[in-house]
């Protein structure tokens, strides 16, 4: 079975079923104390979760819902992302496609649970459905061909944006602009890739209230995973649970013309194939 790891109270828990009915096994007991509590802890000793994930049966866990849940990567000691990472997003809002990846920081005062409220600031606050990646082994210099073997899985986020904060200055505040608190939200849970033959190619989605807006499979990126922690790690350390948001696809609401910003009351549903959905209701 493959892995998926979630948190449930502040502690690591396997994931088994679907997101519409699924189970948990708490992480430290179902090992009898050889894997840690501690959900952070475990992005250290992934080959070992997976080894036990491995062990798992069908019918294995207690019923969860996706309100129990908190966000799967806490606290990583870095949280990183990309802009303008996507082709039709970049054309989109007028920009040219970049030669190297654009980063930023996103910070960890921001982060939020899959079903967290999201209490927007202003009138031009904006949805950005993301897949996220979650480093297991750490490294420097890593290469694109071995970049995979020192990813722990990914999960689903979103990047919401004050746009006006983001855009204040010259140049653009994209870390303060993408860093109120609650703008972060993750999960359901960060899912093992190592067996995914698709693991490159994966739906996102991104809907308001019902309606799509954002609908595009993985492979438009214009850096694609290796070639993002290969980019990374040979300017900075990574390290096991550090967070890499890569980029978001056409339909953001500020391509629009005019823009559609989120409102109060708006249900934000993101959903990234072989992952699962998050949903976060604006306050």
């Amino acid at each position: 079975m493959s892995l998926k790891f979630a948190s449930v109270q502040g502690r690591s828990q396997f994931v088994i079923g679907s997101s519409a009915d699924f189970r948990v096994v708490d992480v430290e007991r179902s090992s009898k104390g050889t894997l840690p509590s501690d959900v952070m802890s475990c992005y250290s000793v992934w080959q070992s979760l997976r080894a036990h994930a491995a062990t798992l049966a069908p019918t294995d866990g207690v019923a969860c819902s996706l309100e129990q849940l908190d966000c799967p990567v806490p606290r990583p000691r870095q949280l990183f992302a990309v802009g303008l990472n996507y082709k039709k997003h970049a054309e989109e809002m007028g920009s040219p496609i970049p030669t190297t990846p654009l980063m930023f920081a996103k910070f960890q005062s921001s982060i939020n649970t899959p079903s967290g409220d999201v209490q927007l600031v202003g009138t031009t606050c904006d949805y950005e459905s993301e897949l996220v990646i979650v480093i297991g082994a750490g490294g420097t210099n890593i290469s694109q061909a071995d970049a995979w073997q020192h990813i722990a899985g990914i999960t689903a986020g979103q990047d919401i944006s004050d746009r006006t904060l983001q855009y204040s200055g010259i140049p653009p505040q994209f870390s303060l602009g993408k860093s109120r608190t609650g703008f972060t939200p993750m999960g359901p849970w960060v899912a093992d890739m190592h067996d995914n033959a698709s693991r490159d190619n994966l739906r996102l989605t991104c809907s308001i209230n019902g309606q799509i807006r954002q609908d595009t499979k993985t492979n438009d990126m214009i850096f694609d995973i290796p070639e993002i922690v290969s980019y990374l790690s040979g300017i900075c350390q990574l390290f096991p649970g550090d967070a890499i948001f890569t980029g978001t696809t056409s339909g953001v609401g500020h391509g629009h013309k005019p823009p559609i910003y989120l409102q109060r009351g708006d249900i934000i549903e993101t959903t990234l194939e072989g992952v699962g959905i998050i949903r976060n209701r604006c306050v």
